[in-house]
């Protein structure tokens, strides 16, 4: 007791300290971004006030990039689609700047995280707001799936970010045991990402975070959607590398359709693309000419599976939710839901109830609990699934209702919609929705579920809710897809110490947590001598040049010393081996004396 009760005052001691240090705020200093010209009160002036009628089918003006509210048609204003070579000067300043920052050290780097940080926590409002005003989304929405995911993944980047990034030794082998073995990870060089436009915040930051902390420089392509909003994004990334002495031209935000992203994915060192499986296609294919690393996140087709044995109220919430935010502008969204036969009328008609709650409108201009839709002519695409899927026999059961929509703005709303007798011959059960539908569907057995879940071509992530958590957990490790949530919904994304990715039409490759950092390098395996100058590899007698007579046989008894099963034999081989050295080096000096 004398021995250990020192060991306990110190270690007391040592917690109290601890949660003294974390009272001490850190230093980390404020930086201005101009706002003057995205605030609603700021930029309806007379040139850009006007109800913009964007044309129906393909862009005609390939060299702008014409940008408005989706809730509203106001104009915002245009940017410029650059061309092959303005992309490639792009990419050539962020090289020459990434050389300067590949030296930088792991605290200016925490130091530009932390610095973000506050500029978030203290403009969340700012933030959020431009990106409702440029997809359409709610404040709420914006809130959960902009601030609150960046704000997780830096302050998991800041916890742990510098650990995974430092040299990691490994086990050397039993023929390597003088050896020691690392793996070291350096920066790629330039990042190039290709962004969708349904999170146009965190869209940009999560790629970005990644390369810069890793020592990248990173080149962003943001959507044709939501380029307004992911210029402004820049301006704040701009001032924090700013603040801490980061070389110019380190991160750079481009804007323009398909010629520009073919040549961004033609001129960095790896691509990372967030978009649809026809396009992930085209951005391998163009990735093949130069053999660059590619991580592509293609979307899903996500199952919601509930069981009969289930907590009611709370899944309908979560189910509504995970349907219906912002539009189906979630990154992993619920799209087909499966709900054992004996709850299903109860699951059904709670869900119908809350759904027949829930307004579509301007989320700017009035208490609206949905947004509007952000990409021009996807409500006819809705339309046209669920007219499929009442011609094979569905039926609506509700719809929510809109508020107060302008005339020129109503083809970008869509009313959250209820569909039950669906099955899987429907387009609504295999094609990505990006909309607010739920289509419910009954399963007798957890098998039959299991099936149903796997019979899509897409395979990002599924949720499973049951009173028994083993039953849950025993069906999602059998469902074919990237992310599980364990009766919850997206909470693996929250989870930033976690990859996200998916399988088959859901794409290949992660980001976010430890692989999504460490794809962002280059993965350097390092061998060295443990005890250097005192120990060297040295080619044994027997099988130097040139080899001598016996020098297979030398071989074959290495071979069972160093692997051989049984103890016994092993150390038969070492015998033989020693012995074949001996000899050996008893010949060779024979033959010096001679000489």
């Amino acid at each position: 007791m004398d021995f250990w009760w020192p060991l306990l005052v110190l270690g007391i001691a040592f917690v109290i300290c601890r949660f003294l240090l974390l009272l001490i705020p850190p230093n980390v200093p404020s930086i201005e971004v101009d706002a003057s010209d995205v605030l609603e009160e700021g930029s309806q002036t007379k040139e850009n006030s006007y109800i913009y009628i964007p044309s129906k089918g393909k862009q005609v003006q390939k060299d702008k990039v014409q940008c408005y509210e989706p809730a509203t048609m106001k104009y915002l204003g245009f940017y410029p689609a650059l061309t092959s070579d303005e992309v490639k000067m792009h990419v050539a300043q962020a090289r020459k700047a990434q050389k300067i920052w590949a030296n930088s050290s792991f605290r200016q780097r925490r130091q530009f995280l932390r610095i973000l940080l506050k500029y978030i926590i203290e403009h969340q409002a700012l933030i959020c707001e431009v990106s409702s005003r440029d997809t359409g989304k709610t404040m709420v929405d914006a809130s959960l799936g902009e601030i609150m995911t960046t704000c997780e993944k830096i302050t998991w980047l800041l916890a742990e970010g510098e650990r995974w990034l430092k040299p990691e030794f490994r086990s050397s082998g039993r023929s390597m045991l003088h050896k020691r073995s690392k793996v070291e990870f350096h920066p790629l060089g330039v990042i190039g990402a290709i962004i969708s436009w349904n999170y146009p915040f965190h869209n940009i930051f999560n790629p970005m975070l990644a390369a810069v902390f890793s020592g990248n420089g990173v080149v962003i392509k943001v959507s044709e959607h939501s380029s307004w909003s992911g210029c402004f994004y820049f301006r704040i990334v701009q001032a924090a590398l700013l603040a801490v002495g980061a070389p110019d031209n380190l991160v750079h935000v481009i804007t323009g359709f398909a010629e520009t992203g073919q040549a961004l994915v033609s001129s960095v060192d790896k691509i990372i693309f967030v978009g649809s499986p026809g396009v992930g296609r085209m951005i391998m294919q163009r990735a093949s000419e130069t053999l660059i690393p590619v991580t592509l996140e293609l979307g899903g087709k996500d199952a919601f599976i509930v069981c009969e044995d289930v907590d009611v109220p709370h899944v309908v919430q979560i189910a509504v939710r995970g349907a219906l935010q912002s539009s189906g502008q979630n990154c992993a969204g619920a799209e087909r839901f499966y709900v054992h036969r004996d709850i299903y009328p109860t699951i059904v008609a709670q869900i119908v109830k809350l759904v027949k709650s829930v307004t579509a409108g301007p989320p700017l201009s009035g208490k609206y609990d949905m947004g509007a839709i952000c990409m021009q002519e996807h409500a006819d695409k809705l339309q046209n699934l669920v007219n499929d899927a009442l011609e094979k026999g569905a039926e609506i059961v509700g719809r929510g209702s809109f508020g107060n929509l302008g005339e020129d703005a109503v083809d970008q709303f869509f009313p959250p919609t209820v569909i039950v007798n669906v099955n899987h011959s429907m387009k609504l059960m295999q094609e990505e929705t990006f909309g607010p539908i739920i289509p419910i569907m009954k399963f007798d057995t957890d098998e039959e579920v299991i099936k149903l879940a796997n019979d899509s071509n897409y395979g990002l992530g599924c949720a499973v809710f049951s009173g028994n958590q083993k039953r849950a957990i025993a069906i999602a490790s059998r469902i074919h897809c990237g992310v599980a949530a364990v009766n919850d919904f997206a909470s693996t994304y929250m989870c930033q110490s976690l990859p996200f990715g998916g399988v088959k039409h859901s794409g290949f490759g992660r980001f976010a947590g430890v692989e999504g950092l460490r794809a962002c390098c280059l993965v350097k395996s390092v061998v060295e001598d443990r005890w250097w100058p005192y120990i060297k590899t040295k080619i044994p007698k027997p099988i130097q040049y040139p080899i001598s007579d016996n020098g297979f046989e030398f071989q074959e008894s290495l071979v069972e010393a160093l692997y051989g099963l049984n103890l016994w034999d092993r150390l038969r081989a070492l015998v033989g081996v020693l012995k074949m050295i001996s000899e050996q080096n008893s010949s060779s000096q024979t033959d010096k004396r001679r000489e």
